[in-house]
């Protein structure tokens, strides 16, 4: 664990060192990216300039400044930030960024972050994306499926990294809150991951979106998890 105070409901175990909010750094930096640099690549021109939000250990970074996109890397966690390569890294928390009158052309949210168990953290997240993002540009946020919470236990094979990841369980905290569980076991290491993601349904999910001056414009992929916003009026 880093010296920083562990976030309420947020926890991980495993080798090496783990964020407060419970994200292992060796095991985000083993984890591969799959399909989602492609899906990002999709919706911004050749050579954008993209602001990525909770950049972690590079998952995506990596492949996104391979893609010819110039990347400006953001995490709150040093250890992360040490793993990233290519890209411009800024320490911060998404919700004080302060780059000044940088704007770019695509900003991504994506880790299901819009997911914050706190609405001054959601809210934070977004206003930060509207800033950030030219009146032109696009905004990329990654969203939860329709049954990410019911249909546990469920597990998939990161098979990019040798591992098999499984969401345990979801379980109700209140205010439409959910604690989940997850477990990242590969074949010489093991990671638990436990953390507060509240339920949005497409509506109040747009809605959230809208509040920040930002408007869905359509969403990316058939499941609805990748979505694409516009700069509209605050």
């Amino acid at each position: 664990m880093t010296g920083h105070q562990a976030r309420q409901g947020h926890a991980g175990t495993g080798p090496g060192s783990i964020t407060p909010d419970g994200c292992a750094v060796e095991l985000y930096a083993r984890l591969s990216a799959g399909t989602e640099p492609e899906v990002i690549r999709s919706a911004v021109p050749p050579g954008a300039s993209v602001l990525e939000l909770g950049c972690g250990a590079g998952r995506v970074t990596h492949p996104l400044v391979a893609l010819g996109c110039a990347v400006t890397a953001v995490d709150e966690s040093a250890q992360m930030l040490e793993r990233v390569r290519g890209a411009r890294t800024v320490r911060s928390p998404i919700e004080s960024l302060d780059l000044g009158a940088e704007r770019f052309d695509a900003v991504v949210l994506g880790s299901f972050l819009v997911h914050s168990s706190e609405h001054r953290v959601r809210e934070g997240l977004l206003r930060t994306c509207r800033t950030y993002v030219k009146d032109d540009g696009v905004v990329l946020v990654q969203r939860e499926g329709a049954d990410y919470h019911t249909d546990v236990p469920r597990e998939r094979e990161d098979s990019g990294a040798g591992c098999v990841i499984r969401i345990l369980s979801a379980d109700p905290v209140g205010d439409g809150v959910d604690e989940v569980r997850a477990e990242y076991v590969f074949a010489d290491a093991r990671w638990t991951q436990t953390f507060r993601s509240r339920r949005l349904s497409v509506e109040r999910f747009e809605a959230y979106l809208g509040e920040a001056g930002l408007v869905v414009d359509r969403y990316l992929t058939p499941d609805g998890v990748w979505a694409l916003a516009r700069p509209g009026e605050r």
